[in-house]
């Protein structure tokens, strides 16, 4: 990794470390200060239109490239070297492999500047398309938290009603309740068989009057 130090400086987003190689990535120290976590504010701008949407994390690289304003030929030349170099085996030593794709490439009238360019202009693109991404879900994420406690508010409120509507109909079920003891008091007093037949007689003349059945002491004085 000691021999990768600075090119963060260099090409923007370079430090993604595979598996197999040394470490576990670069540092923020390593990279000049750049990480894959930084703000779409602080990098240049390398899109001339909005990049396509990444629907359920799936990239759509050719597209992404496109709105970076890389069109297929330089794709395709950063392509064809990354297939000549994954072509040759992994034991061949690295300034053999570079001899080789080096003098392929010329072969093929391939400029290997070009290739340079066109690969250092994918990462900026990708790392750029990462960084807008980040930055777009930071905002979702505030907004929609914005919106949580808002209906957690609102909740919250709903919920201080109900208790409040609980503890005022517990309050009339109880006065309710008082007031019909008293009054049961003065029924009592009168015995069952007097009231069994108040409320008969008052049952009878609703009746014949075409009223509703039942007592209604409202009428009786």
């Amino acid at each position: 990794m000691s021999d990768k130090k600075g090119w963060g400086a260099t090409v923007l987003g370079w430090f993604v470390v595979s598996d197999d190689e040394e470490g576990h990535g670069a540092s923020g120290e390593d990279q000049g200060g750049d990480t894959a976590g930084g703000s779409a504010t602080d990098m240049p701008q390398v899109f001339v239109k909005d990049p396509p949407a990444a629907l359920g994390g799936q990239v759509d690289f050719k597209a992404v490239f496109e709105a970076a304003g890389i069109d297929d030929e330089e794709s395709g030349r950063v392509a064809r070297a990354q297939e000549l170099l994954a072509s040759l085996p992994n034991d061949t030593p690295a300034p053999v492999r570079k001899q080789i794709v080096e003098a392929s490439l010329n072969a093929f009238g391939v400029s290997i500047d070009k290739i340079i360019e066109g690969g250092v202009a994918e990462i900026q693109a990708l790392e750029g398309y990462i960084r807008t991404g980040a930055a777009d879900t930071q905002t979702l994420l505030s907004e929609s938290a914005g919106r949580i406690k808002k209906f957690e508010e609102e909740i919250q409120r709903i919920r201080t009603v109900m208790d409040q509507r609980v503890q005022e109909q517990q309050a009339v079920t109880k006065a309710c309740n008082e007031r019909k003891l008293g009054i049961q008091q003065i029924l009592e007093f009168f015995g069952q068989e007097a009231v069994a037949r108040v409320v008969q007689a008052a049952s009878t003349r609703r009746a014949a009057a075409g009223g509703p059945a039942g007592p209604d002491s409202r009428k009786e004085r």
